[in-house]
């Protein structure tokens, strides 16, 4: 008895050679200290797996996103109606392998067959979360089991009894994998199993197992989860780990997942191993995952709404600065654009949920997409889209980027409808018109066989719509018949009758009185729409138009005043004096609708608005000083319309006049080009 209880005694105590059971934890404690600086913070056996281990469905009420597979299986289950082989099909990660473990349990539950396993017996404590797993459920990897070989040898063990459950169950997961010598070996098992054999097929491409074998088993295709319900999903898992994750971080890790759980789970893994002790931001999760902060998009949009072609250049530099890939920046681009496509069609798309984004994020997109209009949203998508599939394997990614951005900024570049009809949202939106029944000018109208020079006049009938057309109908570049052609003078009468609207002229007057009745245009818009105001004042006066094309640009817009910057003090002092100022209102309220009060300042960096001069055409030749004018009191008639000779030198105006640059000329000079003088003989007088 001594003996007994001293050997008894020597066994509960430790011997020299036994090792103490106490030490691991020791040593696990101080480990654990080292890691996290807190004895507090141990965590469990489980605290190192992954988070889609962590959280694996034990039920299938717990699957998401798949009721059109979880609600038959477990009717099935409820009426005992299991079929002997299933087949799961479906992408990576949505549940198929976890499905088919939730099956086998219900299959095997003390229980059952149930639908809920019971969860308390010995078969569902094996097959649960983290269980050690059960010997009568065999997984197998068909990537590396699907030979013959192998086939024969599960076909000659699938004969066996279970050892302890009432099923013996065969997961063959990558059913795709196996050959088909290998399908061909079980395709009699499969048929005609024993009674305690089942069999469930996962797999991502089910055209690759053979039909003799697909007709034999149950199919049900297994689907990506929808981005709202994974999103919600992944709300509760990080409350669960108690990380505070910032709203916008979520959307970032589901399009990472691509609607895979498993690969968002993965992602939102490696989010919360590298938070900080605030949680998961937005500029963290971007940077990680390499998308393009919605701040830089932003911008992008900005950019292109104001045909700011800087700005949208100096964006694909700083993409390129960070080292983003071009490619991804035009996915993250053509993203954004379809949001904004959608917003722009659907008014309630943001609060219905069609477009999912944040509170702040859905008023930017808002203002984005009325900026931009629907037309010139979709063709800007459009050439994003056609420029995204030929950037595929280019050498030169960030070259292909700008060129898709420069097409964006130039509608009229596209001669087809969908260019035709951005300019024409461009041209309701600045302008505020709600319909427009006549098209935008697009190209110059066929020229007149006599040049025209039409001076406006007040006219009681037609209203600013009339001369907006009247003026479009003009011929910008007039081709003369006659070798010296002899612009007439054709004044309109006045028109009485019903008008429309008040005319150019009576606009001007009642704004100088009173308010201004220009609608809410930024400094922005002016620019936008300044090059159409430009040829209004080339259709009213040229000498204006060349002196503003060249010399001037808009600098600012501020209490109803538009401020221009001019090249130099002469054109500054040449645009002043002579009624330009007048004539640039009248254009304005023609393009814009408004009357804004013009100032002008000298900014030697200012560059000209319309671009480059360009060569003058045959017809805007300067005149020849040298050449005889022809006898004033010679006139001509064409298509009924009698045509004087011309009182304005601006009609026979120029980019290349030399009354705009600052070098002075001599008097000789100014009288033969202005007046047509000739010198006939010179007299010295001192003589």
């Amino acid at each position: 008895m001594e003996d007994a209880g001293l050997d008894g005694l020597r066994l509960s105590e430790p011997g020299p050679d036994q090792p103490d059971q106490t030490e691991p934890d020791q040593i696990e404690h101080t480990q654990d200290e080292s890691l996290f600086d807190d004895p507090s913070a141990i965590t469990s056996a489980s605290a190192p797996l992954a988070l889609y281990r962590r959280y694996r469905p034990d039920t299938f009420a717990e699957v998401i996103g798949q009721d059109h597979v979880t609600e038959p299986l477990q009717r099935a289950l409820t009426n005992n109606r299991v079929n002997h082989a299933y087949l799961f099909s479906g992408p990576r990660g949505c549940g198929k392998t976890t499905s088919a473990r939730i099956l086998a349990r219900a299959l095997n539950c003390e229980k059952g067959p149930r639908a809920v396993p019971c969860g308390e017996c010995q078969s569902c404590r094996d097959l649960a979360r983290n269980g050690p797993g059960s010997i009568d459920v065999i997984e197998i990897d068909a990537a590396s089991h699907g030979g013959v070989d192998d086939a024969r040898d599960l076909r000659e063990r699938a004969f066996f009894s279970p050892v302890s459950s009432r099923f013996k169950i065969y997961i063959v997961d990558e059913a795709h994998m196996v050959t088909t010598a290998g399908f061909n070996a079980l395709l009699k098992l499969v048929e005609e199993p024993p009674p305690h054999v089942k069999f469930v097929f996962a797999t991502t491409e089910p055209d690759k197992v053979i039909s003799t074998i697909r007709s034999r088993t149950h199919h049900y295709p297994f689907r990506l989860v929808p981005p709202r319900l994974l999103t919600e999903y992944l709300a509760k898992l990080c409350d669960a780990e108690g990380i505070a994750v910032e709203t916008a971080v979520l959307p970032l890790v589901v399009r990472a997942g691509g609607g895979s759980v498993r690969d968002s789970l993965s992602v939102l893994d490696q989010l919360l191993g590298g938070a900080a002790e605030s949680g998961v931001s937005y500029r963290q999760a971007a940077a990680l995952l390499g998308y393009t902060p919605d701040s830089l998009l932003d911008e992008f949009v900005d950019a292109f709404a104001a045909g700011d072609a800087g700005g949208v250049f100096a964006c694909v530099d700083k993409v390129i600065e960070v080292g983003q890939d071009p490619r991804r920046f035009a996915e993250d681009l053509l993203r954004r654009l379809r949001d904004l496509v959608i917003v722009a069609a659907v008014p309630d798309a943001l609060t219905s949920g069609l477009v999912d984004v944040a509170a702040d994020q859905a008023e930017r997109l808002s203002s984005q997409a009325a900026s931009l209009g629907a037309g010139e949203l979709t063709r800007a998508a459009e050439v994003i889209a056609t420029g995204l599939t030929d950037m595929r394997g280019t050498t030169a990614p960030r070259l292909h980027l700008e060129l898709m951005c420069a097409r964006v900024l130039l509608p009229g570049a596209d001669a087809d409808d969908r260019g035709v009809h951005a300019r024409l949202d461009r041209l309701e939106r600045r302008i505020g018109i709600a319909e427009v029944t006549s098209p935008v000018r697009s190209e110059p109208p066929t020229p007149r066989s006599e040049p025209v020079d039409v001076r406006p006049e007040p006219v009681e009938g037609p209203s600013v719509e009339q001369a907006s057309t009247s003026s479009a109908g003009r011929s910008p570049h007039p081709e003369p018949v006659d070798v010296q052609p002899e612009p007439a003078d054709v004044r309109p009468e006045p028109v009485e009758g019903r008008a429309e609207g008040p005319s150019t002229s009576a606009v001007l007057s009642s704004s100088k009185g009173s308010a201004p009745i220009s609608p809410q245009l930024t400094v922005t818009d002016v620019r936008r729409l300044w090059p159409e105001v430009l040829e209004e004042v080339k259709g009213k006066r040229r000498f204006t138009w060349i002196l503003l094309s060249q010399n001037a640009q808009v600098a600012e817009l501020r209490n109803d005043t538009l401020l221009l910057a001019m090249s130099n003090a002469g054109a500054r002092d040449s645009f002043a004096r002579g009624g330009s100022e007048d004539v640039l209102r009248e254009a304005m309220v023609v393009v814009m609708g408004a009357d804004f009060a013009v100032e002008t300042m000298v900014d030697p960096g200012a560059a000209a608005s319309a671009g480059a001069p360009r060569t003058p055409p045959a017809d805007e030749q300067p005149h020849d000083p040298t050449r005889p004018k022809p006898d004033s009191s010679r006139t001509r008639a064409a298509n009924g319309v009698r045509m004087d000779p011309p009182e304005d030198p601006d009609a026979v105006a120029s980019r290349d006049d030399s009354d705009l640059e600052e070098d002075a000329e001599s008097h000789a000079e100014l009288l033969a080009r202005h007046l047509g003088a000739e010198i006939i003989a010179e007299e010295d007088h001192g003589a």
